[in-house]
C-alpha cells in the first residue's frame, strides 16, 4: 500500500476503508437474515395450512389440506351417487324414470319410430326410487 505521506490522510483513508467494508458486510449479512427470516415465515404459512390450525379465542378452526382433500372426495362420492343408475335413489334414475314415463305418455306418431327415433318400445320401466 502506498502511503500518501501525509499521516493525517493515510489514516482517513485507511479508516474509511475500513469502514466500507465493514458496511458491505453488514449489508450482505443483513440481506441474508431478512431473505431467511422471510424463508422461514413462508414456510411456517404453509406447514399452518398443510395441518391447519386448532380453534383459539375469537378464530375459527382451520382443516389442514388432507382433511379438507377427504371432505372433497367425500362430496364428490355424493356426486357420483347422483349422476350414476344405482337402486332408484339418484337423480340419474329420477331422469330416468321421467323420461320412460313420457315416452308411454307421449308416443312417438311414427310406432316405428319409437320414442329414440331407433324403433324401440320404451321396454320396462327403470326400478322404482327407493324411499329415503
Amino acid at each position: 500500500m502506498e502511503a500518501t505521506g501525509i499521516p493525517a490522510l493515510d489514516a482517513a483513508l485507511v479508516w474509511g476503508g475500513a469502514i466500507s467494508v465493514i458496511g458491505a458486510v453488514t449489508t450482505v449479512l443483513w440481506r441474508a437474515l431478512r431473505a431467511s427470516s422471510h424463508l422461514a415465515s413462508r414456510a411456517g404459512q404453509f406447514l399452518d395450512d398443510w395441518y391447519g390450525e386448532e380453534e383459539r379465542a375469537g378464530v375459527p378452526a382451520r382443516p389442514g389440506v388432507m382433511e379438507r382433500l377427504g371432505d372433497l372426495e367425500t362430496g364428490l362420492q355424493q356426486v357420483r351417487h347422483e349422476v350414476r343408475p344405482n337402486s332408484g335413489g339418484s337423480l340419474r334414475d329420477a331422469v330416468d324414470l321421467a323420461n320412460w314415463r313420457l315416452a308411454r305418455l307421449c308416443p312417438d306418431p311414427d310406432p316405428a319410430a319409437g320414442p329414440c327415433g331407433d324403433g324401440e318400445d320404451p321396454g320396462e320401466p327403470p326400478p322404482p326410487a327407493a324411499a329415503h
